[in-house]
């Protein structure tokens, strides 16, 4: 290191596990251009990211896409089951990233933690609180990051949302409304194979309690979630078309907040979004409105929308661009959000003195919009709403669960019934 800028290179080897539309949307364009151009900060210097290894059940897309890169991407090394995910740990990655189906998640991480990895997760991080416990634990141990990816937390509307709260000049939150519906391409096409038994909440309303959670504070005292079923599933079976979400918080002086949050992902194909959002919180002092569609733009292609191109594009999350000088770029808060992980596990690693990293370590870990410790509430509302939804399969619609009471961390109380069902038996908020 010479003066306060490292010219230092250094390289991180990254694992990837899945490989479906998350992958191609987000991840790929991310280790793309870090192939291409690395990270660079002065507190380390160069970074080469490269992508080393993935793992996948059958490698086909793994290996398609390997062909159709070509040299933007480094070699890498497919690995398939059995032990897929054994083979990539065992191939001298630096970091992994967890991009499979929710239910999944789990079992990646934990792998990759107990092998001294450090690890990504996108959204929800996993499904139970003792899951969550686990991974933590594992990750302190073996001093490593453990990370979830909430990507809406860094988009532009949110962030601004979150900087008048922080500032005082959006007081006190009252009530919040939000909802996203997304094409049936989504649930009948491109997580066909893995939506039985599961639901549109856990798979899109946590970008919404995440958000809740992490904008406005507070201390979560239950939840009650309901739904509709019939299109993608049978009627009476566990596969939900669309879920009705509310969650109440507590604040500080006492005072208490309502959030309604909708998903669904049966809305037609015809429809002119990639996805419909909109969300609404009053404050004491002020009403913020923001809808996805309403600040973007409309455009309309002959033959091609609304089904191969949407009317409404999203060039916030991630977009394809021609920029002013001729270079094709792709980027968006959807990627950003990647590349500021790798940051993290840089700095830890690279930026500065060997002797220093736990301290660094402990500063990434204080990064509540992604930490795996600061997810507690996030992941307690997904547990109440999956055994809230799996009553009702049951036959026992209209459950509660309540937060943090005398008898446990959450605490399923069922219409009719003199016996409350304990989920967690720990505390979700100390």
């Amino acid at each position: 290191m010479s003066g306060p800028f490292s010219t230092a290179t250094h390289e991180l080897r990254a694992g990837m596990v899945g490989m479906g539309m998350i992958f191609d949307e987000t991840y790929r364009p991310f280790f793309e251009q870090a192939h291409a151009t690395g990270l660079y900060d002065p507190t380390y210097g160069l970074c080469r990211v490269n992508l080393a290894a993935v793992a996948s059940r059958t490698g086909s897309r793994a290996e398609a896409y390997k062909k159709a890169a070509g040299d933007r991407i480094a070699p890498f090394v497919s690995y398939r089951e059995p032990d897929s995910i054994g083979q990539l740990l065992a191939s001298g990655v630096d970091f992994v990233c967890v991009a499979t189906p929710d239910d999944r998640h789990f079992a990646a991480a934990k792998a990759a933690l107990e092998a001294g990895k450090h690890v990504l997760i996108e959204k929800p991080s996993v499904l139970s609180l003792d899951e969550l416990d686990e991974l933590d634990r594992i990750a302190r141990a073996k001093n490593v990051l453990a990370k979830v990816v909430y990507h809406k937390l860094l988009d532009p509307d949110h962030k601004k949302l979150r900087t008048l709260v922080a500032d005082g000049e959006l007081q006190h939150v009252n009530t919040g409304y939000c909802t996203l519906l997304e094409p049936k391409s989504i649930s009948g096409s491109q997580f066909a194979e893995w939506i039985v038994g599961r639901n549109p909440g856990t798979y899109v309303a946590v970008h919404y309690i995440k958000l809740i959670d992490f904008t406005f504070g507070g201390r979560l005292k239950s939840i009650s979630c309901s739904g509709q079923r019939g299109i993608v599933g049978p009627a009476d079976g566990p596969t939900w078309d669309s879920t009705q979400l509310r969650m109440i918080y507590e604040y500080g002086d006492g005072r208490e907040a309502a959030f309604d949050i909708h998903t669904s992902w049966v809305t037609p194909d015809n429809f002119p979004g990639y996805v419909d959002q909109e969300v609404q919180f009053r404050f004491d002092n002020g009403v913020w409105n923001a809808h996805s569609r309403k600040r973007g733009i409309e455009c309309t292609v002959e033959g091609r929308t609304p089904f191969t191109r949407k009317v409404n594009i999203n060039n916030h999350y991630n977009g394809v661009f021609l920029e002013p000088w001729n270079d094709r770029s792709q980027r968006g808060y959807g990627i950003e959000v990647l590349e500021r992980f790798v940051r993290e596990v840089a700095t830890v690693e690279f930026g500065g003195p060997a002797d220093k990293r736990s301290a660094r370590l402990a500063a990434a870990r204080q990064l509540a919009y992604n930490d795996i410790a600061a997810d507690r509430q996030t992941v307690a509302a997904v547990q109440a709403m999956e055994a809230i939804l799996a009553k009702h399969v049951a036959g026992t619609p209209n459950c509660v669960v309540e937060i943090d009471h005398k008898l446990g961390g959450l605490v399923l109380f069922a219409p009719g019934s003199a016996t409350p069902e304990v989920l967690y038996t720990g505390r979700v908020n100390s």
